[in-house]
């Protein structure tokens, strides 16, 4: 029951968080955000260090993806000077949640059933990006594409190994909030994507924070 109210409380400290982030944001306060936004990827990280994160192979491998996507948060906020850091971080985060899905296993027939039509949605989403990333991204970006859809079509084949679908929801969230990302960084379009973007990201990691609780058979 304590555990339950806890895991509750760091959701509920995630979710207002990230409410005052994306009003801070409208409201262009810059500060106040980056408070905000921190407090929520605190919450994720915490989620799952009371999970018991560190005491299993696959708990160990999300901590460190979800640790390094708070830094990825961090460098997010300080602008263009400081976006390819962020990459990497997110990058980064991305391999250690591969690292921790084929640790439980893929089913591949499950990854063959997700790697075309993941391919297919990146490359076509990459194409529509392309023209607008500076010269200097382009390689960068086109590594990340290809490195988030292969956690998404890992954590679809973790599934198809008997793995909680916390896993392949938390990841297809992950995936669609970088699209947010991406059109804001590179389109700069006159909607602010990270309406819906931010809440598509934080709840991603909510969920694969979850999934270190309900994992079984990777103790160690």
């Amino acid at each position: 029951m304590a555990e339950a109210r806890r895991n509750a409380s760091l959701i509920a400290v995630v979710a207002v968080a990230v409410v005052a982030l994306v009003g801070c944001r409208l409201a262009g306060l810059a500060t106040p955000a980056l408070f905000a936004k921190l407090a929520a990827s605190s919450g994720f990280v915490l989620l799952a260090w009371f999970a018991g994160a560190a005491g299993t192979r696959y708990g160990r491998w999300i901590l460190a993806g979800l640790v390094l996507s708070w830094c990825g948060d961090l460098l997010l906020e300080g602008g263009d000077r400081y976006f390819l850091a962020g990459l990497v971080s997110f990058l980064l985060a991305h391999l250690a949640y591969i690292g921790g899905f084929l640790g439980r296993g893929v089913a591949p027939s499950w990854v063959a059933a997700a790697l075309l039509p993941l391919a297919a949605v990146s490359g076509t989403v990459y194409a529509w990006l392309e023209p607008s990333v500076p010269a200097n991204l382009k390689l960068a970006v086109g590594l990340y594409t290809a490195v988030i859809s292969a956690m998404v079509v890992c954590a679809v084949g973790s599934r198809g190994r008997g793995a909680s679908w916390l896993l392949p929801a938390g990841a297809l969230l992950f995936y669609v909030s970088d699209l947010s990302v991406a059109a804001g960084q590179f389109l700069r379009p006159d909607f602010p994507n990270y309406v819906w973007g931010l809440p598509c990201y934080f709840t991603g990691q909510v969920l694969l924070a979850s999934s270190v609780r309900v994992s079984e058979g990777s103790r160690g």
